[in-house]
């Protein structure tokens, strides 16, 4: 869990997973979330079955498959009992709706809800979201946090004209 991100998400990892969940800075997870990073079995071989985990025989092929860790941005908010899976992106400043089954990586700043979890709209335009990618406030130091409160807790409203958020300077 990053830095100042809240919640208890569950995190279900099984034998011979080699994968994890990696939760960037001020995110909010809301109650029964779930991550699946892993327990995925091979759906191509003739039986999904894990013969060399469960029965120990040797010579068989790794059976659980290993997509990749899953990685939540900064900012997201990730409503109650959203289920994330295996290797999935969350981008900064993503919202996942409740009981939403994320299976596909989420654009930054998109919102997404459903089962499977679909983009319902961006949360701003896409000068605005490049510019808050380019400004990083998730890795300010706390000082500067705390003064530019006020403004990251603001709207976007008539000071933005061109898409271009500025924060107090510092």
């Amino acid at each position: 869990m990053g830095r100042h991100s809240y919640g208890r998400p569950r995190v279900h990892i099984y034998p011979g997973d080699r994968v994890g969940v990696k939760v960037g800075p001020f995110c909010s997870i809301g109650e029964d979330v779930e991550f699946l990073p892993g327990g995925m079995h091979n759906v191509a071989w003739v039986s999904t079955f894990p013969f060399s985990l469960v029965l120990g025989f040797d010579g068989t092929r790794e059976n659980p498959v290993v997509i990749a860790d899953t990685e939540v941005g900064a900012d997201v908010w990730i409503g109650r009992s959203a289920r994330i899976l295996a290797g999935v992106a969350i981008g900064h400043g993503a919202v996942v709706g409740a009981y939403s089954v994320v299976a596909n990586a989420v654009r930054p700043y998109a919102i997404v809800a459903g089962n499977p979890a679909r983009e319902v709209r961006r949360r701003f335009s896409d000068d605005i979201v490049a510019a808050l990618l380019e400004l990083r406030w998730w890795d300010w130091p706390l000082e500067r946090l705390r003064e530019s409160s006020a403004w990251l807790n603001g709207a976007i409203g008539d000071e933005v004209r061109f898409g271009l958020p500025r924060a107090p300077s510092t």
